[in-house]
């Protein structure tokens, strides 16, 4: 396994890191909110027109 940040081989006292500057990186990173996932605005939800569902039989 390699470190995420540099790609240098990981330290057992790091994992999955090589060293504590690059675990300090990583940590800098979630700190200022560099690694974000995407998703969707309300708007965008608006914009998909729902499922239409089969009438139920009674």
């Amino acid at each position: 396994m390699s470190c995420p940040i540099c790609g240098k081989p990981t330290a057992a006292d790091y994992r999955p890191f090589c060293s504590r500057r690059c675990a300090d990186v990583d940590l800098g990173r979630w700190l200022n909110e560099s690694y974000r996932i995407p998703a969707e605005t309300e708007d965008e939800a608006e914009e998909v027109p729902p499922e239409e569902t089969p009438p139920r039989a009674h």
